[in-house]
């Protein structure tokens, strides 16, 4: 008897790898050599090709062609007529020698009717907006939207919804659980202009020996996306207004800085995201120590790993 279930008008070409308890609605069709893993829900009318791999409970709405070369992990969601292409550019009857790899991670989401262009990454729990036109990386955790496909926040800690900024209905509270902490400067403010006073062996945890200044960066792109295995930061906007999402593996949080009267420390082994910065903004950011390569974390699963929370 078998462990899944397939409709009765369903084609599942023999050899295909089917997990236990998987469910293969009508119309679907599975060629033979596609891998699909446990409790899956394959909805009406969906084509999987050979080279194919999804992992377990994964669902698949109707209307969805999964072509060679891409690879679905676990816990993804794929939204009615999600359009996938694995050829950047396609001739009738050219075929390549090997189709672009194209990567969906570990409970992403794709929105309906969005479209995945061939070899570019979705980040784990990252959500693709309904529509959706992505054309580069997509990076963990975020919610990216539009056409093309822009980064436009992220997903809070238990991945239920989009995180809200501290100060914009967020809660400051969970800021402090990652272990990153606002902190306002002394402000002086005369008819004449005002200046905004750091003074470091008071405010902040460690001694700053190196300082740089991001700017003229277009507003639809993202910065950061790494973390540092001992160093300490303290980020604040000069000029205009910048958004920072920081995430210790268990807890994230997003504030918003937008005065050189106040600032965010960041310790180690922190994830961090800079993004939505206003035309014309400048962020500087001072640091406990000199510029070293091998102190960046820059994969998302080692700093899991890391900080114990894969």
């Amino acid at each position: 008897m078998s462990d899944h279930f397939v409709h009765p008008q369903a084609i599942v070409e023999p050899g295909a790898q089917i997990g236990a308890r998987t469910r293969i609605w009508a119309f679907a069709h599975i060629l033979p050599a596609a891998k699909i893993g446990a409790d899956c829900n394959i909805c009406d009318g969906v084509f999987i090709e050979n080279d194919v791999s999804i992992g377990d409970r994964v669902t698949i709405k109707g209307g969805v062609q999964l072509w060679d070369g891409i690879t679905l992990e676990e816990d993804v969601f794929v939204g009615p007529n999600a359009t996938f292409a694995n050829d950047p550019f396609p001739r009738s009857k050219r075929y390549p020698e090997q189709f672009v790899r194209t990567l969906i991670k570990r409970g992403a989401s794709i929105g309906a009717n969005a479209t995945i262009l061939p070899g570019v990454s979705v980040g784990r729990h990252a959500m693709v907006g309904a529509g959706a036109v992505v054309s580069r990386d997509v990076p963990p955790n975020a919610v990216v939207m539009g056409v093309p496909a822009r980064v436009t926040g992220f997903v809070n800690a238990d991945h239920s919804g989009q995180l809200k900024p501290a100060g914009m209905g967020g809660d400051l509270a969970e800021l402090n659980a990652t272990g990153a902490a606002l902190i306002n400067l002394h402000v002086i403010a005369e008819p004449g202009g005002s200046l905004a006073v750091n003074e470091m062996a008071k405010l902040l945890p460690f001694s700053p020996v190196r300082y740089f200044v991001v700017y003229d960066v277009p507003p639809h792109e993202v910065r950061g996306g790494h973390a540092h295995r001992v160093q300490h930061q303290f980020l604040t906007c000069l000029r205009g207004s910048v958004h920072v999402m920081v995430d210790d593996g268990h807890h994230r949080a997003e504030v918003i800085l937008d005065s050189p009267g106040a600032g965010l420390h960041i310790p180690p082994r922190r994830w961090a995201y800079q993004y939505k910065y206003s035309p014309g903004s400048a962020l500087l950011a001072l640091c406990s120590d000199g510029y070293d390569p091998q102190e960046y974390i820059n994969d998302y699963d080692e700093f899991l790993s890391i900080t114990g929370a894969a």
